[in-house]
């Protein structure tokens, strides 16, 4: 495993008296956006000469589990970046610092509604981030056109299921294999509750009652979630679904039709050029829902200087910088100010849909609760047994049952006084058994605040 440590970007250590040091780690996600972080930083440190920012990478793919590490050890930083589900943990913990009396209202009424959705924990803001996600289907524009469909005009115009499934198979008549629609079959992980959650919630269903005490029973396996996701199933057992092994099912000209979101984008515009389309999802109720969430920063509860430490989420979020990530990893700007100032997601860019999606109240949190990592899990071996045969009642019925479990066993996460308070979940205490038994094997280190460590780079996404 590999952390890097970066001390002191701007200047030596030990300058003075009056140096104030920032802690700061970040997942190594891609080369572009570690440069990007870096650069920012340095730009920062030059504002702010009296400011040292010691910044920490760690492996996206052990990231939790070397925070939780941390955490356990006492030796979390002054700035902390996290996937935004798992943020609700972190908070429920006790390991974060609300940031409602330090944010700017200023800064806040910039940011997309999505990122504040997202940063929410009971009523108080933990993390905001620079960037969110988009969740879409991407369309072979000549193809849809050749078939004679209808093609919708915004969110609010997104095609019904029933309307979908119809273009489904019109579009399989004409082709030459059958399958028109990739779904990502070949992702794994989390892609299964962020895609195709919405489609239960557009359905009046959802992966729980979101409720303080609601329950996943009654809501998951609800007749609206049981037919969305039997009429997903329908269509992969109909043949209309590519597989996708290879990843090129959409880039090869396979299928006109790929579920996806804003990563996608530069692969399918090489690809497909000005015949590239971004349409809403379809919906199985009465309006689109979509997904939303990406990483986002939160200032540790022991932070010794939050007002610093917001200094320079704030200048994370400026225009300029938020641009300059957005570039980076193809994100969509978290603030409005970046978005008009954006050739892609601006009004009149390629990906204003994924824009507007966030800004107009179609895209919907997942839900925010620390149970969410189990109820993700759950819904993901549901979806893979759905996807395969099993009954959508069924499967459904054995993950919500599941997800109850983890809610009564930790009696719905109650507030606790200090971080390791009442915490019983199913999924906690094999974390910590994996930490104690990999950091015996020296496969995992909780990161010394005294003493950098640099193990072996993560590829990142």
């Amino acid at each position: 495993m590999a952390v890097l440590l970066l001390a002191g970007c701007a200047g030596e250590p030990g300058a003075g008296d009056s140096e104030r040091v920032l802690e700061l780690w970040a997942h190594a996600g891609r080369e572009a956006e570690r440069r990007t972080l870096e650069a920012q930083i340095r730009r920062f440190e030059a504002e702010r000469p009296e400011v040292r920012v010691e910044l920490t990478w760690i492996p996206e793919g052990s990231y939790n589990g070397q925070v939780q590490a941390a955490a356990l050890a006492g030796r979390l930083p002054d700035v902390l970046e996290f996937d935004g589900p798992y943020l609700y943990s972190y908070a429920w913990q006790g390991h974060l610092r609300p940031l409602d009396d330090l944010l700017p209202e200023a800064l806040r009424e910039d940011l997309l509604p999505s990122i504040l959705a997202q940063g929410t924990y009971r009523d108080h803001l933990y993390g905001i981030g620079t960037f969110d996600s988009g969740l879409g289907l991407w369309a072979d524009r000549d193809r849809l056109e050749e078939a004679g469909v209808r093609i919708p005009d915004g969110p609010d115009d997104a095609w019904s299921t029933a309307e979908f499934t119809s273009l489904l198979e019109t579009l399989a008549a004409i082709d030459d294999d059958g399958p028109v629609l990739d779904l990502k079959l070949n992702y794994t992980g989390e892609w299964f509750s962020y895609a195709f959650s919405p489609l239960l919630q557009s359905a009046g269903g959802d992966l729980v009652d979101r409720e303080p005490q609601g329950v996943a029973t009654g809501t998951l396996d609800s007749p609206e979630s049981v037919s969305a996701m039997r009429t997903l199933q329908s269509w992969i057992e109909r043949g209309l679904v590519d597989p996708n092994l290879d990843d090129a099912a959409f880039t090869q000209g396979r299928v006109p039709l790929a579920w996806g979101g804003h990563w996608n984008y530069p692969a399918y515009r090489d690809a497909l050029g000005e015949h590239l389309l971004l349409l809403p999802l379809p919906r199985h109720g009465d309006t689109l829902v979509t997904g939303q969430g990406s990483w986002q920063w939160g200032i540790t509860r022991n932070a010794p200087d939050p007002e610093l430490a917001m200094d320079l989420l704030a200048f994370l979020l400026r225009p300029e910088e938020v641009l300059a990530m957005s570039e980076a990893n193809g994100g969509v700007p978290a603030t409005h100010r970046a978005v008009l100032r954006s050739a892609d997601y601006g009004p009149d860019g390629p990906l204003h849909l994924f824009v507007r999606q966030l800004a107009e109240g179609y895209a919907m949190p997942r839900p925010r609760t620390p149970a969410y990592p189990v109820i993700s899990d759950a819904f993901d071996r549901a979806f893979q047994d759905i996807r395969h045969g099993a009954d959508p009642g069924e499967a459904l019925t054995e993950a919500a049952r599941r997800i109850d479990r983890e809610l009564r066993d930790n009696r719905h996460y109650p507030p606790v006084a200090a971080p390791t308070t009442g915490y019983r979940s199913a999924a906690f205490p094999a974390l910590a058994q994996t930490i104690a038994t990999e950091s015996a094997e020296g496969a995992i280190t909780a990161p010394d605040r005294q003493r950098p460590f640099v193990p072996a780079p993560d590829p990142g996404r």
